[in-house]
C-alpha cells in the first residue's frame, strides 16, 4: 500500500506525539503538529483509519496500530539517515539539514535506503543525537537527562537536542556547544534558573533556562 507525503507527514506526526508521552493523541495536538486546521486533521484521520495505520474514535484520541508504527519509523529512518548523509558526506552543519531531509525522507526505494545505511557504516544516532530506527524497526536507546534538571557540579558530555530547529542549532553553534562537547555545570542563578557552564574544561557560558530545557547530556 503506498502513501502520499501527507500522509507520511502525519503518521511521523503522531508518532512523535506519542514518543512524548501520548497514548491517545488528540486532534488538536496532531493540528499543531502538521500545521493545518482541525476539519483537515479530521478528514486525514478518516483516510488514515480505512487503511488501518490509526484507531481512531472521536472524543478518545488516536493511536497508530502496528503497521502505522511500522511506515513512521521507515519515514524517519530514512529522514535521519539522510541527516547523516548530509552531515558527514556533504559537509552540512546540524542546523542547515532538518529541511532537506523533509524532502528526502518520502523516497519510496528501500533498496537506496539500506544501500545509503551499509554506505554510512550503520549509524545508530543522526547528527542531532536522535537513535535511527534499523531496518526493522529497532532503536539502540541511550540514557540521557535534561540539562535543565541536573545540580551543580554536574560533569558529562552532549548527547542530543529535544528542539533541532535551526535558530536553536545555529545559537549551539555560537557558543561552540555541539554533539559530544563537555558540560560541567559551574552555577545555577537563583534568579531564573539560567545556567553558568564551564565546556570541554574551558571557556565559561550562561545558558537560559529555556536553552538549558532543550539540551540531553549524558
Amino acid at each position: 500500500m503506498s502513501f502520499t507525503i501527507t500522509e507520511e507527514n502525519y503518521i511521523k506526526a503522531i508518532f512523535h506525539l506519542s514518543e512524548e508521552g501520548d497514548e491517545n493523541i488528540s486532534t488538536n495536538g496532531i493540528a499543531k503538529a502538521v500545521n493545518a486546521t482541525a476539519a483537515s486533521v479530521t478528514d486525514m484521520l478518516k483516510k488514515l483509519k480505512q487503511k488501518k495505520i490509526i484507531t481512531y474514535e472521536k472524543y478518545y484520541g488516536v493511536r497508530l496500530t502496528a503497521q502505522g508504527e511500522k511506515i513512521a519509523k521507515s519515514v524517519i529512518r530514512k529522514h535521519r539517515l539522510w541527516e547523516v548523509f548530509l552531515v558527514e558526506k556533504l559537509g552540512y552543519s546540524w542546523d542547515q539539514i532538518h529541511d532537506i531531509a523533509e524532502q528526502l525522507e518520502h523516497i519510496q526505494s528501500d533498496e537506496l535506503i539500506d544501500k545509503l545505511e551499509k554506505f554510512l557504516g550503520f549509524p545508530k544516532f543522526d547528527p542531532h543525537g536522535d537513535p535511527i530506527p534499523d531496518a526493522s524497526g529497532n532503536m539502540k536507546s541511550q540514557k540521557q537527562y535534561l540539562l535543565s534538571k541536573l545540580q551543580k557540579g554536574y560533569k558529562g558530555t552532549v548527547l542530543g537536542v529535544k528542539d533541532s530547529s535551526s535558530k536553536l542549532l545555529q545559537y549551539l553553534n555560537e557558543l561552540e556547544i555541539h554533539l559530544g562537547t563537555g558540560i560541567e555545570i559551574m552555577d545555577i542563578v537563583e534568579f531564573d534558573g539560567s545556567l553558568i557552564i564551564q565546556l570541554n574544561k574551558k571557556k565559561k557560558v550562561t545558558l537560559s533556562k529555556q536553552v538549558a530545557q532543550n539540551i540531553f547530556v549524558s
